[in-house]
């Protein structure tokens, strides 16, 4: 034979569609700060541009 046991719902739990919305705006907000911030950021890192000539002088000239 099985048992069935019926939980009761918890009393104060009449808000429970409010944790949703407050999950809800939190991914927007946080979706609209990594646009405003976290891409131009990621398009700025470049790997940086180095000017190497093509002859390099390495003779030194003394004063006497």
């Amino acid at each position: 034979m099985a048992t069935i046991v019926n939980n009761p719902a918890p009393a104060g739990d009449s808000n429970g569609s409010s944790g949703l919305i407050i999950g809800v705006l939190l991914i927007i907000v946080l979706a609209g700060l990594f646009y405003v911030y976290g891409l131009p950021s990621l398009s700025r890192v470049q790997s940086p541009q180095i000017n190497i000539p093509n002859k390099i002088d390495v003779n030194v000239k003394q004063n006497e």
